[in-house]
């Protein structure tokens, strides 16, 4: 099954020299589907211990939430047919709570039981060239969906449930920021205090670069191949991730078809929001909002993001301006977090 990405852009920017030059250590490498770069410095840093030390921390993340493992966590949760509650382990309950917090706040925008409509709409292991689903497909792809009606996760007891045998669970919007977190905390551990993850352009950041300034991140133009800055940022602290529907959607008889799916219509979104960045207190939630605002759209994405004090920047479509016009618009919060005009 070809999982649905979360797309995003990050450009890496350095300023003026520390007195001391501190020591870099520089690792990238591949995960969850995608490549991952981090940047730790510090003092006395050993790159050999801290590779295989962010190694671990990847294969554990994956261990427990890759759907590309059919031996992960979630995926024997996924292939289960029991209804009784299952023992999670603490991560994947850490992953699910967070989950229903954006669910319910979105009013089930944001969705991890979407599966059923991915797979339909040619975004798993069908392919765009199939015909675009009927009505009555759709219809019973949605009997599939909905997390609140058909997850059950008791944090007390550490355990979730299904209400139907047939329940799976796609983590592919909220795991790669977890895994961020974890390979941060990985470094946090080992005693780094300055450093950058990235995971598939989504990352997270703590405390200065190596010439001594905050962060400075670069989002992405919303142009398919083009990895142009339509705005540069400073970062600190914070986690960080972008969403798109410009690089993974098909068009079939003039239509585009975004692989971004309205878990509430159980349609590819219509709207003229190409892309939507989140700042937020770690990648884990920024990468769940990211995806949850693309849905929404800038209009009930702002208003939501107002709501909940969410730092949320949006690229939308300028249709009276030429194929690569654009409208940025940007919440309160994130005009608060990077003192942007």
């Amino acid at each position: 099954m070809r999982l649905v990405p979360v797309l995003a852009f990050a450009t890496l920017l350095t300023g003026c020299l520390f007195d001391k030059e501190p020591e870099v250590v520089r690792l990238s490498g591949e995960t969850m589907g995608t490549t991952f770069n981090i940047t730790a410095i510090g003092e006395d840093l050993d790159e050999d211990t801290l590779a295989a030390a962010v190694q671990e921390t990847l294969a554990e993340v994956n261990a427990k939430m890759s759907n590309w493992d059919p031996n992960s966590e979630v995926s024997t949760f996924s292939a289960a047919t029991s209804t009784d509650p299952t023992p999670v382990s603490a991560e994947f309950a850490q992953v699910m709570t967070a989950a229903n917090e954006v669910h319910d706040k979105t009013g089930g925008i944001f969705d991890v039981t979407l599966g059923p409509l991915i797979e339909l709409w040619g975004f798993g292991p069908r392919t765009p060239e199939d015909p675009v689903p009927s009505d009555a497909e759709i219809e019973a792809a949605l009997s599939g969906v909905g997390q609140n009606r058909l997850l059950t996760l008791d944090t007390e007891a550490g355990t979730l449930a299904k209400s139907e045998p047939g329940v799976g669970i796609n983590l592919s919007a909220i795991a790669k920021g977890y895994g961020i977190d974890a390979v941060a905390e990985t470094l946090r551990e080992a005693g780094i205090e300055d450093y950058l993850v990235e995971i598939g352009g989504d990352l997270v950041t703590k405390g200065q670069n190596d010439k001594g300034e905050t962060w400075r991140i670069g989002i992405e133009k919303p142009q398919a191949g083009a990895q142009t800055p339509q705005l540069i940022v400073s970062v600190g602290d914070l986690g960080m991730a972008s969403s798109g529907d410009y690089k993974n959607f098909f068009e079939q008889d003039g239509v585009r078809y975004s692989h971004i799916i309205d878990p509430t219509t159980g349609r590819p979104i219509t709207h003229r929001t190409t892309s939507v960045t989140v700042l937020a207190e770690n990648a884990m939630m920024a990468d769940a909002w990211a995806t949850a605002m693309l849905a929404l759209g800038q209009e009930k994405g702002l208003e939501l993001a107002e709501k909940h004090e969410l730092a949320v920047y949006f690229i939308s479509r300028d249709v009276t301006g030429g194929e690569e016009a654009y409208i940025t618009v940007h919440s309160t919060a994130f005009k608060d977090a990077l003192g942007t005009n």
